[in-house]
């Protein structure tokens, strides 16, 4: 009976009970997603690289080599030479290298110098390989590949002209030796994407002329006799290592860490994107703070209209007293009121998180690389769930106890 009355009291005051409910069904909907957003940023961010089993740069941090080398951002200390390059690639564990040189642009996006080794073995998102989705390969000296955001940015297509900047913030272009787009790679959520992609021959050649890092004054050596040139790199920014047996991983990264030419540094991804993680821990922190006081925002809301309610609903308590109700029942009511709307709350905001999945999730995935799953929900989201239901309940003993105070009044009054 107590659950029937509680339903009729509802469904009289559809509304503001309405109202209620869908903030608190909005609410939820904010925490599920963002655990959701959280949980995709960090996956995306572990797929980032795939399969690479070091990444090998000059001696600095973890996190900074893993910056740099895979997502773009800063700059390196020094570089690799090219002899130490090769030492490791003749290492006996090593089943395949892929050296990586930075440290030009274009029109504020990395350029990146690299051999085809680089888009047989570089994998992303569990191990997808990079495809081309107009185009062809590095197959000229002057060719150069790009991702999917620097062609939408820039509009460009394939055999459109490109020229390299020298460095990330320069006024100097090599506009003596331009590229041509010969392909553009499909998009993969990685920096990848904004990375203009050119062989390490041609990293070489537009930097034939320069010396300390400016152009020599009146040196120009013609395209054609470039062409011909052997144009081996002297030096390498990182490179990313697969080794052919996961117990040599430790054994050939205490090598590198140890080698005597140079100071090197071999990190692996996983280890450092923990590290990464760590760092960005106080903003992820954050941001389920906030999250989580939208829901006790709702939930004082629910709390407000049961209380601004409770005057108009003194002659129901007091006909519930008449009929023999007492006053434990009326409170117990407006609690299970309370638990009631909380509930339905929460399975609506349950549904319209998976809705908002299943449409945004492409948009989300091709705007920002972001990847988020739609699994079945998890044993996480129905704690949250269960956890706005019973803080409901507990929010609206307040008003149960005001309630519980007035019914004893109408009660006698009814009994005068």
């Amino acid at each position: 009976m107590i659950f029937r009355l509680a339903i009729g009291s509802l469904m009289a005051r559809a509304l503001t009970v309405g109202m209620t409910i869908l903030a608190i069904a909005l609410s939820v909907a904010l925490v599920l997603g963002v655990e959701k957003v959280r949980t995709g940023a960090r996956a995306s961010f572990a797929d980032t690289i795939s399969g690479t089993d070091l990444i090998v740069g000059a001696r600095s941090g973890s996190v900074q080599l893993l910056l740099y080398s895979v997502f773009r951002i800063g700059n390196a200390t020094n570089n690799v030479t090219w002899e130490s390059y090769q030492d490791i690639a003749r290492r006996s564990e090593v089943d395949w290298i892929v050296p990586i040189s930075l440290g030009d642009s274009h029109r504020q996006f990395r350029v990146m110098g690299t051999t085809q080794a680089f888009f047989e073995h570089y994998k992303y998102r569990g191990g997808r390989s990079l495809s081309l989705a107009e185009g062809h390969g590095l197959n000229d000296l002057y060719d150069t590949v790009i991702g999917a955001e620097v062609a939408a940015t820039l509009g460009y297509e394939v055999d459109d002209p490109i020229v390299v900047s020298h460095g990330l913030a320069s006024f100097t272009d090599h506009d003596d030796q331009p590229f041509r787009v010969a392909g553009i790679l499909d998009r993969t959520g990685t920096p990848v994407d904004r990375t203009v992609i050119v062989s390490l021959r041609a990293i070489e050649a537009i930097h034939i002329d320069w010396q300390s890092g400016a152009q020599v004054p009146g040196r120009t050596t013609p395209v054609e006799r470039i062409r011909q040139m052997e144009l081996p790199p002297s030096a390498v920014t990182a490179a990313l290592v697969g080794v052919k047996s996961r117990l040599q991983i430790f054994g050939l990264q205490r090598w590198i860490n140890e080698y005597p030419e140079e100071p090197l540094l071999a990190i692996l991804p996983g280890v450092a994107l923990q590290e990464l993680w760590q760092i960005v821990g106080v903003a992820e922190t954050a941001l389920i703070g906030v999250s989580a006081m939208v829901v006790v925002t709702a939930l004082l809301g629910m709390m407000a209209m049961i209380f601004s309610s409770l005057n108009e609903r003194r002659r129901e308590m007091a006909i519930w007293r008449a009929m023999g109700a007492r006053p434990a029942t009326i409170m117990s009511l407006l609690v299970l009121e309370a638990a009631l709307m909380a509930a339905v709350g929460a399975v609506l905001g349950l549904v319209l998180l998976y809705a908002g999945l299943t449409v945004g999730r492409p948009l989300v995935d091709s705007a920002f690389g972001l990847w988020l799953p739609i699994d079945p929900p998890s044993t996480r989201e129905f704690a949250v769930l269960a956890t706005v239901i019973v803080a409901a309940a507990l929010t609206s003993l307040l008003p149960a106890l005001r309630a519980y105070r007035l019914s004893l009044a109408d009660g006698m009054m009814v009994r005068i």
